[in-house]
């Protein structure tokens, strides 16, 4: 039985390896994932308050990856990161990832097209195990049972949180499910770039990805009819007086902009917090998240949620607060291993 409640087979007679995260102190990561979760929850409800269901994800995706090149870019320009040099290899990892980034949030959007939004988010919700299972079969690494069952509520709560009407076809079913690999494929090669071989720092990763995913979501929306959608929308500007016109896109610029920089802060304390707290902690904020969302639609907006809503929301955070004690113990338990450190 191995020592570690996560640990990386390293070959008979060997040590297994140390997960990063059981080696971050608690406050540090607490610190992230506090911060993780403003950004994230103040970029959904500015979208909700600000942009509405704007139908512009591709633009709206290639605007968030140009402000993070902008941004990295400053703060390359200002010191707070360095280049390393990188080999061919290295930069086609990266090319692979930006891509990858990108048929994510495209598989995304055509299965959500395809099936009704509870269906879409019970199955998302699965996401935290198809991680693990991924981690068992490419890096042979294994939890602890106590962290399994503990994801198990976790699962059960978004279910009833977002419980409605499960509409889907098989075509439907199989895109969401290949999104949900997708998106945990993504977390575990974010996770693996920065602790890895490569070792590469969130904001540097973030600035050699950013550029390519913002080019790859610009040609999609080029070729999904988004540039000519939007230009068709703003063309009835043109009949405003001169001084409308003036406070309408300063007013549109402000918006964007202000979209553009919350994006970026969440890109770099996402990359941060992945590195900090690992893939799996990652997936299970994301379940975590939607039922933040959901209960401050309740506060802010009054969205009506039913009783098996409310339960599901209470499931979750119960199944949230069991993987933080069995996370907590499993770090514990390696602390006071024979041998660490």
């Amino acid at each position: 039985m191995s020592l570690s409640p996560y640990a990386e087979k390293e070959g008979r007679g060997t040590e297994p390896k140390i997960a990063l995260e059981y080696t971050v102190p608690t406050t540090q990561k607490m610190m992230a994932l506090g911060i993780y979760f403003l950004c994230n929850v103040g970029l959904t409800l500015y979208n909700k308050a600000f942009l509405g269901s704007l139908p512009y994800p591709w633009l709206l995706t290639a605007l968030h990856t140009g402000c993070a090149s902008v941004g990295c870019y400053i703060l390359l320009l200002s010191g707070r990161f360095e280049l390393k040099p990188l080999g061919d290899r290295e930069a086609y990892i990266l090319c692979a990832f930006s891509l990858l980034f990108t048929v994510n949030i495209a598989i995304s959007n055509v299965s959500l097209a395809m099936v009704s939004i509870p269906f879409h988010q019970v199955v998302r919700a699965t996401t935290p195990l198809i991680t693990t299972a991924m981690y068992r079969v490419f890096y042979s690494r294994t939890y602890s049972t106590p962290t399994y069952v503990s994801l198990l509520p976790i699962i059960l709560g978004v279910g009833l949180a977002t419980y409605g009407d499960y509409s889907f076809t098989t075509a439907g079913f199989l895109m969401t499910f290949l999104g949900v690999v997708l998106g945990a494929l993504k977390s575990i090669v974010t996770n693996q770039i920065m602790t890895g071989s490569l070792k590469l720092a969130p904001l540097e990763f973030l600035f050699r990805m950013s550029p390519l995913a913002c080019l790859q979501s610009f040609i999609y929306g080029v070729w999904s009819g988004e540039v000519s959608n939007l230009m068709a929308d703003i063309a009835p500007v043109r009949n405003l007086s001169t001084t409308q016109r003036v406070y309408g896109v300063t007013a549109l610029l402000v918006i964007v902009l202000c979209n553009g920089f919350l994006a970026f802060c969440l890109n770099v304390s996402s990359f941060t917090t992945n590195k900090l707290v690992g893939a799996l902690t990652m997936t299970v904020c994301g379940n975590l998240k939607q039922c933040i969302t959901i209960i401050l639609a309740v506060v802010l907006f009054n969205v009506q949620v039913g009783f098996f809503n409310a339960t599901g929301l209470v499931i979750t955070m119960i199944g949230v607060a069991l993987y933080s004690a069995v996370e907590l113990h499993s770090k514990r338990q390696r602390a006071h291993a024979p041998g660490s450190v």
